[in-house]
């Protein structure tokens, strides 16, 4: 059996009994607190705590997993050995308060033993027994089952069932809530078969755990005690790269003479495939005894394995729409990438080598993951533009990695300045650096690297002015303002504090306010505050982190607490930011609907005469596809479709409804839907219809980073402000250049192609001319020991002149040395140029240039066969050159 067919007969077991066969969830989580999905029971959470009903009673899946970075991180032990990954799909069967132990454990022995035909000798199966401490009570239940099992197949439960304490046989999702016993399948490999199962649980090769059984019965409460739950749950996972490894190591089973691997099946031999016939070596399959001590062959199979798993995590995170970038997970692919290309040295793959293993890995995993075939032009220009990127600057960190091993040699530590230069500067981050470093017998000093980004850190929040203002009510509590400015732009008001606000401001903090303050990229309003007759300008809003609105007013104000007020925003700003805001969001869509779904907003500034979107995209964006959004966005404004907005429990998002990542929201979001294309989480105010937007004008795309670009554009009244500009400009030219308005394109064509001829013949007479000044020159040569000497001021308009001017004399004489001045913009400018006849009899640029500008009052120096200086011009230079002594 290939991959494909075990993928797919475990789904179709489970599907024949009753599960809802369910697709995998995304590799960016739903919880704020993962870096990627890392389980198969992730997508599952909100059923286990009651937070959702399971809209299934039982279902099956293979769940993709990365594992790299946070609590579960497999990455530095990827390649050492056969089994470690970054990424992989996780297999699972699952129970929200439908069948339990019984059916969980005789369904696995049936497909295990029946179906892929495990020799049921070799299986064991381990129960929970809690040691000193422990929480609960002995699995007896589950121990009854296996017992009955084994007993039917003529085995002794003695020894095919293994007690294992809360280490390796109780699942807790938490300090708290729901947990339970689990139950394991291991498979005994050795050679003969006959450990009677003391390989269980020791780490050895030639024992697998290939299933975990999770019973969720148990809720574990805050004072530490466990009760049982109302509904009883079952939560599996089993690793499909280990069983197809396992099934492909033994060949179904008829031979056993080495330890399983899971990089022997065709989810990795297609790939080492693609790899071999892009470099001169070939996949042996050798696995390294001591990770710092290898063999040339460990070496590069290591690099094959590693190689082979980041392909795939790059792979499907970018299918998913994570890709590269600067923070948390982002940097977390960065890392992997670069270090798969680190690795592509040891195998003396060429550039851009990596890149090209994405249509291996597409053709063998699409069939199961279609979003790898619809995504494949985006992975491919991804990785090209990261690897790409970093090929810039590899070579250089790697020759600074051996500068700096040759001046660690005796310490045999890298210490952390040169360990955050690699990082700052070249690409490499820690593991990197430390991953050659291991190979060559090198550590390299944490602590100092830490001191080196922490130092980096605070320069950073230097340039952070904050102000922090705590309000609270006679019981201590912070108040929080009413905000009533969805649907009023006015109102009353009593004012709760008066207070200073920097040096220069007042936050004048009421009970209820139409202001909407600084939040999401959308500026603060503005307006007024009126109380007691007199009217105060509100300039700015801004909002603490205990959800106070704070009014600013210009200089220093006390308003009594307690005062009637009445607040009014300027409604022509309001309308103008809304109108910005709300093309923002159409803008998003528009980005997304052109370039993909991998589309991620990473900021924006939404402000009442423009908007800027900083979005995750791999390239710059062409004319052609700027040319698309801005119609496509325009058309959609035409249709004035209704904006609504609607308050859901955030469980209950819809999936067409866009978050923004990284965003902490509440139990209670709030969506804007703009004619029901455009749906996004939003507390900010929006149009009523997508018409009060106007038109929209995208102004250009740039980059801010890598992996991240930044798309600019005006909205309404500032949209038709730009395009009258533009007419206006676009007039004036034509009528410069004496044309109409849709020839000027063409006539500024003409007349650059006019400019570049003429440029073309001044040069060709520039270089008559130097020919002939260089003719002159030469014939000045004096003979002295043997060099032809000439020292001339010459006539040149820049040092670039100078310097060519030079070097045509040089090639002139036969044993040469030539010293040339000039005054260019008020200041003299010289040149030396020695042959290496020249050099030989003592005579060396530097050495003559770095007197000469002495004697100008300047400085110069160079190379003994060309150097350039500059100094004061007095008026002497021609003298001074001709007075010079070249032997000093």
């Amino acid at each position: 059996m290939n991959s494909a067919e075990i993928r797919q007969s475990f789904l179709e077991f489970f599907k024949e009994r009753g599960h809802t066969v369910v697709p995998s969830a995304s590799l960016m989580p739903d919880a704020p607190n993962l870096l990627f999905t890392n389980a198969g029971m992730n997508q599952f959470v909100p059923y286990f705590l009651g937070e959702r009903t399971a809209p299934f009673p039982r279902a099956a899946d293979t769940q993709k997993c990365i594992r790299a970075g946070g609590k579960h991180n497999d990455l530095e032990d990827v390649g050492l050995d056969a089994y470690h990954q970054t990424f992989f799909e996780m297999l699972g069967n699952w129970s929200f308060g439908d069948y339990f132990k019984k059916e969980a454990i005789h369904w696995a022995w049936e497909l295990i033993t029946q179906v892929w035909k495990f020799p049921k000798n070799r299986l064991y199966a381990t129960v929970y027994q809690p040691g000193a401490g422990d929480p609960s009570e002995f699995d007896q239940e589950a121990y009854d089952i296996w017992k009955g099992i084994f007993l039917d197949e003529g085995l002794d439960p003695a020894v095919h069932i293994v007690n294992g304490d809360k280490k390796d046989n109780f699942w807790m999702m938490g300090d708290t809530g729901p947990c339970g016993p689990c139950s394991e399948i291991h498979v005994d490999l050795a050679p003969e078969g006959d450990t009677r199962g003391s390989l269980v649980n020791a780490d050895s090769p030639w024992c697998i755990e290939i299933w975990n059984l999770v019973f969720i019965q148990l809720n574990a409460k805050e004072d530490g005690t466990f009760e049982p739950l109302p509904a009883k749950h079952v939560d599996t996972g089993m690793g499909f790269e280990r069983v197809v490894g396992i099934l492909s190591t033994t060949k179904q089973f008829t031979e056993f003479n080495s330890p399983p691997s899971n990089y022997e099946s065709d989810l990795f031999q297609d790939i080492f495939k693609a790899i071999s016939e892009l470099c001169p070596h070939t996949y042996r399959s050798t696995l390294p005894e001591n990770g710092q001590s290898m063999s040339e062959q460990e070496s590069r199979d290591c690099a094959f394995r590693v190689i082979a798993d980041h392909i795939r995590t790059l792979s499907f995170s970018i299918a998913d729409g994570i890709l590269p970038g600067n923070e948390g997970r982002n940097y977390v692919l960065r890392r992997i990438l670069r270090r798969a290309v680190l690795y592509g040295k040891k195998l003396d793959l060429p550039q851009g080598f990596f890149a090209q293993l994405v249509d291996p890995l597409v053709e063998k995993m699409s069939a199961a993951f279609p979003e790898l075939n619809t995504q494949h032009t985006v992975i491919k220009k991804v990785i090209t533009s990261e690897e790409t990127a970093f090929d810039k600057t590899i070579d250089r960190g790697l020759a600074l990695l051996e500068k700096v091993f040759a001046e660690s040699e005796t310490t045999k530590q890298i210490t952390g300045e040169k360990a955050f230069e690699l990082y700052d500067t070249y690409g490499f981050p820690l593991d990197l650096t430390e991953l050659i470093g291991r190979e060559r017998g090198y550590s390299v000093d944490h602590d100092g690297f830490e001191a080196a980004m922490e130092r980096q850190r605070r320069m950073a929040r230097a340039a952070q002015v904050k102000s922090a203002i705590k309000v609270q009510s006679s019981e201590g509590d912070a108040f929080k303002t009413d905000f009533i400015g969805y649907s009023s732009l006015s109102g009353a008001a009593k004012t709760l504090a008066s207070v200073p606000y920097g040096a220069e401001k007042t936050a004048i903090i009421t009970d209820r306010s139409p202001f909407y303050a600084e939040m999401g990229g959308q500026i603060g309003d503005s307006g007024s505050l009126i109380v007691e007759g007199k009217t105060y300008r509100i300039t700015d809003t801004q909002k603490d982190d205990q959800g106070q609105i704070l009014h600013l007013l210009d200089g220093q104000h006390a308003i009594d607490d307690g005062s009637e007020v009445v607040l009014s925003v300027d409604a022509d700003r309001r309308q103008r930011i809304e109108r910005h805001h709300s093309a923002a969001h159409i803008v998003n869509w528009g980005l997304r609907e052109v370039l993909g779904s991998h589309v991620r907003q990473a900021g924006s500034l939404v402000a009442d005469d423009r908007m800027r979107f900083d979005f995750s995209h791999y390239e710059a964006l062409s004319n052609d596809e700027l040319d698309s959004i801005e119609r496509l966005i325009n058309a959609r404004i035409l249709e004035n479709g209704l904006v609504q907005t609607d308050e859901i429990a955030i469980e209950d998002k819809p999936d067409d409804v866009v978050a923004v990542f990284g965003e902490k929201y509440g139990n209670r979001v709030r969506v804007v839907d703009i004619g029901g294309f455009s749906k996004e989480l939003c507390g900010g105010t929006h149009v009523s219809a997508a018409g009060e937007i106007g038109p929209i004008k995208l102004l250009g795309d740039s980059g801010i980073a890598a992996g991240t670009r930044r798309i600019e554009a005006v909205a309404g009244e500032s949209a038709l402000a730009w395009i009258s500009s533009g007419f206006r400009t676009l007039d004036q030219t034509a009528k410069i250049l004496s044309c109409p308005i849709h020839d000027v394109a063409v006539r500024i064509e003409a007349l650059l192609e006019e400019r570049k001829q003429l440029e073309k013949k001044i040069k060709a007479f520039e270089q008559k001319n130097a020919a002939a000044a260089a003719d002159d020159l030469a014939a000045t040569a004096q003979e002295s020991s043997g060099i032809q000497v000439v020292k001339q001021q010459a006539q040149v308009s820049s040092p670039k002149d100078l310097k060519s001017l030079g070097a045509q004399v040089l090639e002139k004489l036969d044993k040469g040395c030539v010293v040339l001045g000039a005054s260019i913009g008020g200041k003299a400018s010289v040149a030396a140029f020695c042959s290496k006849e020249a050099i030989a009899a003592d005579l060396k640029a530097g050495d003559i240039i770095r007197r000469l500008t002495t004697e100008l009052g300047g400085k110069g120096g160079g190379k003994p066969e060309f150097a350039m200086g500059g100094g004061q011009d007095r008026g002497d230079l021609a003298q001074i050159i001709e007075n010079f002594d070249l032997q000093g």
